[in-house]
């Protein structure tokens, strides 16, 4: 009886061990004040709320990715979302006293979710729209990737052990993926890779479907073609990969 009452105690103390692995979020909703002159400004991201090194990081750098985003004048520094917004406002506002009757309403859209999480890993993707005048609104999307044990965001070249291969695999797999026949260029069939040359893209990150290569618009193509993707089962690739992925 106490064997079996001990091994009760283990498997609950192993349960919650499991759920403690996962982090916690909250929604956080920020939005411009309303206002006649004012630009259109809406942000929905997850925010962390436990404080810990982690938690810190992604939520610094989450602020950090929109600062970027909304920041109008180089020459301002923001160091809060609110401050960026602001700049965002100013610059929408100046534009339209000098064009008064050529100025369309700017907006900024912002969303972020939880794609991935593991014991080891988290991946945030982050996605935006901006409209700031001329004929269409520029959509992106960022892949934020975190080592949960050292609470430090990833660089790309990071979630490799294998970088060098995993790039000659990928070329291969995208090339079948977009028709392009092997011994022609990568840009025989009008994809705009500098220099004629294959790279991995900006945007690498983990998902629920395996791991993800994004280049956003412009970034090898036409923004007519939009966003090009593609995504590689983890068995697949997992030999290239740092950290074992649970699929």
């Amino acid at each position: 009886m106490k064997t079996s009452f001990a091994c009760l105690i283990l498997f609950f103390v192993f349960i919650s061990c499991k759920k403690e692995a996962k982090l916690t979020f909250e929604p956080m909703e920020i939005a411009q004040k309303e206002c006649a002159d004012c630009p259109d400004v809406s942000i929905s991201i997850p925010k962390a709320i436990e404080q810990t090194k982690l938690t810190r990081t992604i939520n610094r750098t989450l602020r950090e990715e929109i600062i970027s985003l909304l920041l109008y004048d180089d020459d301002l520094e923001a160091t809060t979302i609110e401050e960026a917004i602001t700049s965002f406002t100013h610059g929408y506002i100046e534009l339209k006293e000098e064009y008064a009757d050529e100025t369309a309403q700017w907006e900024a859209k912002i969303d972020g979710k939880k794609v991935y999480e593991d014991d080891a890993l988290l991946t945030i993707e982050l996605n935006a729209y901006l409209f700031t005048g001329g004929a269409h609104g520029y959509g992106s999307k960022r892949f934020l990737n975190f080592d949960k044990k050292k609470g430090t965001e990833l660089e790309n070249w990071q979630l490799f052990k294998d970088l060098e291969n995993f790039q000659k695999y990928a070329e291969t797999e995208f090339r079948i993926k977009e028709n392009i026949p092997e011994g022609k260029p990568i840009n025989s069939t009008g994809f705009m890779f500098e220099s004629d040359s294959f790279y991995l893209p900006e945007n690498i990150g983990l998902t629920k479907e395996g791991l993800k290569l994004l280049y956003n618009q412009y970034e090898v193509a036409s923004y007519a073609d939009g966003p090009i993707e593609i995504t590689f089962p983890y068995n697949d690739v997992k030999k290239f990969l740092a950290k074992k992925i649970k699929s």
